[in-house]
């Protein structure tokens, strides 16, 4: 039997569709996403804790799910939003549907409705509030419950979620004469990865390490990951990188790390109306005069203006929002994107390469 679904969203918006994944109410955040393809990995990215996510793109699950695309453990978005579902995936690496895959982690869906619409929604008033209800029938009174309580639902702003999705021990992972520690504000697995390949060991720590720890295991660079919500919220990261300053030790900011390299400098950050999630953002590189097309998704940004101690490196063609900054004085680079970018174009993979010869240079100094 096909489940009924309800969305509602805090401006009174409701939206029936059919239901898939788990029969469960979940509330977060609405974003969209423009990627054409690698919903496993958007599924299982933790910056997508606390919000409901949608794919533009109007076809998912065609290829299924496989043993290798996941980004993390588990799904981290609350709900999945989509124009159609396929039932009958066709992969040779296929070992689920999405369907499955939703329901064993807990997660449920809504599909069959106008994504087009709700997008269009969403860039002219911006991300807000939204609750996703899937049942075996849904009531006028469901719909109406549903939208009280996304109203008095937290805003995304409120919520540490950097605690919610972080690790909790220190793990170390590969051999090599370069020592990388990255502090996991929610990372995608494919950082670790892309360093695992160059060669370098590689030891991951919880968002909440003290930085007397990190220097005692003896790092040739730090890198601050990527992660959900509010930049201020994770306060406790500013905090640790402001004595990581003080060492002078190389560190690489991707994303929400940018966001708190940023912080801890004195600047400051704010909300994007819509955010940027997707593969497909341009990027100018004032430094190389390159222009990229890059994977991001974030949807708080570090007020140019407020810079100091960080000279601009890189802006998105879009918006002109800082994209990237280099710090004047120590080896500090960052970037509001995913250079690993997976899935998604490789254009700006070279930035561990310059991260390990800050390193060196360095090591050297």
């Amino acid at each position: 039997m096909i489940m009924e679904a309800c969305l509602a969203l805090e401006d009174g918006t409701i939206v029936r569709g059919k239901g898939f994944g788990a029969e469960k109410e979940v509330f977060g955040e609405i974003v969209f996403c423009t990627s054409m393809t690698g919903y496993q990995e958007a599924l299982t990215d933790p910056s997508y804790k606390g919000q409901i996510l949608m794919l533009t793109y109007p076809l998912i699950g065609n290829y299924g799910i496989n043993s290798y695309s996941s980004e993390s453990y588990k799904i981290q978005c609350e709900g999945f939003v989509v124009r159609e579902a396929c039932a009958s995936p066709e992969h040779r690496d296929s070992l689920k549907t999405i369907d499955r895959f939703l329901k064993e982690n807990e997660t449920p869906g809504i599909y069959d409705v106008d994504t087009r619409a709700l997008t269009i929604k969403i860039r002219k008033y911006g991300t807000m509030k939204a609750g996703l209800l899937v049942k075996d029938k849904i009531t006028k009174d469901d719909e109406e419950e549903l939208l009280e309580k996304t109203i008095k639902s937290p805003d995304i702003g409120e919520l540490d979620l950097v605690r919610f999705v972080t690790r909790d021990k220190i793990e170390s992972f590969g051999k090599g004469d370069k020592h990388v520690v990255i502090i996991d504000c929610g990372m995608k697995k494919s950082i670790a990865e892309y360093l695992l390949k160059k060669g370098v060991r590689v030891t991951i720590v919880p968002a909440h390490t003290d930085y007397r720890t990190i220097l005692d295991l003896e790092p040739n660079g730090v890198l601050v990951s990527n992660g959900p919500g509010d930049p201020v919220q994770a306060w406790y990261v500013v905090e640790t990188i402001k004595r990581l300053f003080d060492e002078q030790i190389p560190m690489l900011g991707i994303c929400l790390g940018h966001q708190l390299l940023a912080l801890a400098s004195g600047a400051k950050t704010y909300k994007l109306k819509f955010g940027h999630r997707g593969a497909n953002q341009p990027v100018k590189d004032f430094f190389r005069d390159r222009v990229y097309i890059t994977t991001q998704n974030h949807g708080y940004a570090v007020d140019i203006e407020s810079l100091e101690e960080f000279r601009v490196t890189q802006i998105n063609l879009n918006d002109n929002t800082l994209e990237g900054m280099i710090h004047k004085e120590l080896p500090i680079i960052s970037v509001q994107y995913h250079p690993e970018a997976h899935p998604g174009p490789h254009d700006a993979v070279y930035l561990f390469d310059e991260f390990i010869e800050l390193m060196r240079v360095k090591k050297h100094a």
